[in-house]
């Protein structure tokens, strides 16, 4: 059973969902208004669902690729755990399905729209268009989390607002030096399976200071909600999640090795767990 339970997590890529479903709830309480427990739970749970799917046919579409890639080849598909077959993305598709349904009775039809946008964008948009032929996969691809936070707010508010819509852009913003500084650390498993990274097509001197511009950009603009809305506990947590993310990406800029590079991943990790977690933070004082 624990064996089942863990390859389900890793199949379903719940972590990367349990984030993205954060972001949700992060939309949700900044919009603003009071929100019913009950209905916050069954949202972020489809949004978890629905993610949940998508990746799902992710590791399903990749399972070649994963073999190739250090990080990737103990996956499920990969490894030979689970075989592939129609009948898994005719589960995913299910999945998505059932989540889509519970997101329309939680939050209605334009929450449900933008949830389906964000799986559509990592599923379709990322995995099959745009991640084995350009640079640009993440940054395009960083738009399905983006489409959380806003799926989120449109659950609960007839219009999304400013502090929401801002938030969006800020993890828009994060998606691309989170996974470069990945990549900018595992180059050598992007450049055996093909998959064209921004620091494995260039050097240094160009890619860590784009990564530095991202980070410092969305440490900025993660301050401006403070002027629609949202209080001290949020600009204290953003903000220091905010400095710690750009002060590594900085030492990454000095020094670009793999070393700094999984620091430079860490605070981004770091910085979204403080981001969101100031969202409701804010929300549990006011």
């Amino acid at each position: 059973m624990q064996g089942a339970i863990g390859t389900a997590v890793v199949l379903l890529k719940l972590r990367i969902g349990a984030a993205v479903a954060f972001g949700a709830l992060a939309g949700m309480l900044a919009a603003g208004p009071t929100v019913p427990a009950g209905r916050a739970f069954a949202f972020t749970l489809a949004v978890l669902g629905a993610s949940a799917a998508a990746g799902g046919f992710n590791h399903y579409h990749e399972r070649d690729t994963d073999r190739l890639m250090r990080r990737t080849r103990r996956r499920p598909f990969a490894d030979g755990t689970l075989r592939p077959g129609p009948v898994w993305p005719a589960t995913f598709l299910g999945l998505l399905a059932a989540s889509l349904l519970l997101a329309y009775v939680s939050g209605g039809g334009v929450a449900t729209l933008l949830v389906f946008l964000g799986a559509l964008t990592y599923g379709v948009v990322y995995t099959i268009w745009l991640k084995r032929r350009t640079a640009w996969n993440i940054v395009i691809g960083g738009a399905a989390g983006s489409f959380a936070v806003l799926a989120g707010a449109a659950a609960v508010s007839p219009g999304i607002g400013w502090a929401p819509a801002i938030l969006a852009v800020v993890l828009f913003l994060w998606t691309p030096p989170h996974f470069w500084a990945l990549a900018a650390a595992r180059g050598e498993d992007y450049r055996h399976a093909g998959i064209p990274m921004l620091p494995v097509l260039v050097p240094p001197r160009i890619w860590a200071p784009v990564i530095l511009a991202h980070t410092v950009a969305l440490a900025l603009l993660s301050m401006v909600p403070l002027w629609h809305g949202l209080g001290l506990a949020y600009g204290v947590l953003a903000g220091t999640g905010g400095v710690y993310f750009a002060w590594r990406a900085v030492q990454l800029w000095r020094e670009p090795s793999p070393a700094r590079a999984i620091a430079t991943f860490r605070a981004s990790l770091l910085q979204f767990a403080l981001l969101a977690g100031g969202v409701v933070l804010d929300a549990v004082l006011r």
